[in-house]
């Protein structure tokens, strides 16, 4: 295909664009919150993104194996620029709050879509290239976004949080419709629509990450959750019924038979959970108890996106030379060994562990995902690259939101059941106002306080560890013993 150079960037801008848009936004939230007052309803900004990104995610993946990237990736982009533009003109919390509903419809299709566009532009060997150029926007979404976020809402005013995102999406828009050529064939009678399937699918997503939702919430609404795992399961049933009995399903269960497939999907979903336990909880750490501020302890987070970049290049080294199994085991055991020196930390441990391990989690990260990646899409067929493509971004994005909940439920118990043993000396307020460094307490409440904080990162830690062990574990089992491409 001609004009790949141009493509790749309309692809990049594309990716940026939307990776930017959940890390650019959180230095503008006080703000925002602040002009439209909507501090009861602040979270939804995130979470309608989150939910509508994952929801329609399979749903896309699925139309671009029967009507091409083409036609999906150009209503993406345009109903992400579209959200953009009315989230800019929102004037209260609710008409924001619908526009990024919008724009996460968007998401669902841009954010697969750009990997099987790759997987359609490149073969096997340089594909590996390919990835790794586009996933430099998740490293630049990561470094630069809040400090751009800052910048704007300093210079001009937060609405340019999300008008900026409008002569972006036009220029991908331009690219992608001039240059790009469909690869998949469009049938008149090829479209059929499963929509038991999409209900029943969109029902279980959507109460499955309320529930984890629901977790981080202190306290806990134990009542909201049972309603939802009861939905959870009526729906989840129903849509596995639906398919077995469609025509044209939504998913189709086979896929999930190539077990090395399955494998890099559980691998992704428990390394994108991974990838939050440290980013959330490492600046919470230095900030808390090594009392830096907030800006500082932010910058520990800063290696393990440069080194997620540097590593991804030399994803193709490793796909060509070992087999997929050996690669994830590896990597991931050095992330496991790595995370021992973490649950054992102390007060006093040295800072600049923090930085090392945060570096190394970048190269594993960069690796193994990358490499997912690469394997999914190379060992199905080549008529589902699309829904393999998008099952991947759905298992990136459940790994996140669930570990997530997993980690803030597991937090909150562990700071609780302190506060609670030391109830005369500490108190829920003052745990709240010593996470934020604010607090002007006891030096005897300030030990304990310590120790209750140190306690409930330790268990976070203790959980990541045991996931990535299961990892670990399941690609042991992988019976893909080879490299993809022999040399």
């Amino acid at each position: 295909m001609k004009h790949k150079s141009l493509i790749m960037v309309a692809i990049f801008l594309a990716t940026l664009m939307t990776s930017i848009e959940t890390t650019i936004i959180t230095t503008a939230m006080p703000t925002i919150v602040s002009a439209l007052h909507g501090l009861s309803m602040q979270s939804w900004i995130f979470t309608i993104y989150l939910l509508a990104t994952a929801i329609t995610t399979p749903i896309y993946g699925k139309l671009s194996d029967q009507l091409g990237r083409k036609p999906i990736f150009v209503m993406g982009i345009l109903l992400f620029t579209v959200g953009s533009l009315l989230s800019g003109l929102a004037s209260n919390m609710m008409f924001l709050i619908l526009a990024r509903l919008v724009q996460g419809i968007g998401a669902g299709a841009v954010l697969p879509i750009t990997n099987t566009i790759i997987a359609d532009l490149f073969t096997f060997d340089k594909r590996a290239t390919a990835l790794a150029f586009n996933n430099t926007a998740w490293g630049i979404s990561a470094l630069a976004g809040p400090v751009v976020g800052g910048l704007i809402v300093q210079k001009f005013n937060w609405h340019w949080i999300f008008f900026i995102n409008v002569p972006i999406g036009l220029i991908v828009l331009l690219i992608i419709v001039s240059l790009y050529e469909n690869p998949v064939e469009t049938k008149a009678n090829k479209l059929v629509l499963d929509y038991q399937g999409i209900l029943t699918l969109s029902l279980s997503l959507l109460s499955l990450l309320m529930i984890f939702q629901f977790l981080q919430k202190t306290p806990v609404s134990w009542h909201w959750i049972s309603g939802l795992f009861f939905i959870l399961a009526v729906s989840g049933i129903s849509f596995v019924y639906a398919e077995r009995h469609s025509k044209q399903p939504l998913i189709d269960f086979g896929i999930f038979r190539n077990r090395t497939f399955t494998i890099q999907i559980f691998t992704a979903f428990i390394l994108s959970g991974a990838q939050f336990s440290f980013q959330i909880y490492f600046p919470m750490w230095l900030q808390s108890i090594y009392k830096l501020p907030a800006d500082l302890a932010g910058l520990v987070i800063s290696p393990s996106p440069i080194m997620w970049l540097i590593a991804s290049f030399f994803v193709g080294y490793f796909v060509k030379r070992y087999a997929p199994k050996y690669i994830n085991i590896f990597f991931i055991s050095v992330m496991i060994i790595s995370y021992m020196f973490i649950i054992s930390a102390t007060l006093h441990t040295d800072l600049m562990l923090f930085y090392i391990i945060s570096g190394i989690s970048g190269i594993v990260l960069g690796m193994v995902i990358t490499s997912n990646t690469l394997v999914a899409q190379q060992v199905i067929n080549q008529d589902e690259l699309g829904l393999a493509s998008s099952m991947l971004t759905l298992g990136r994005t459940l790994g996140q939101t669930i570990m997530t909940g997993v980690y803030g439920l597991s937090f909150n118990i562990m700071l609780s059941s302190g506060i609670k043993a030391h109830r005369e000396a500490v108190s829920e307020q003052v745990m709240n106002q010593f996470v934020n460094n604010s607090a002007q307490i006891s030096e005897t409440s300030r030990q304990i306080a310590n120790a209750i904080m140190l306690r409930a990162q330790h268990t976070v830690f203790y959980i990541m560890l045991f996931v990535l062990v299961v990892a670990v574990v399941i690609n042991y089992s992988d019976p893909l013993k080879k490299p993809l491409v022999s040399e």
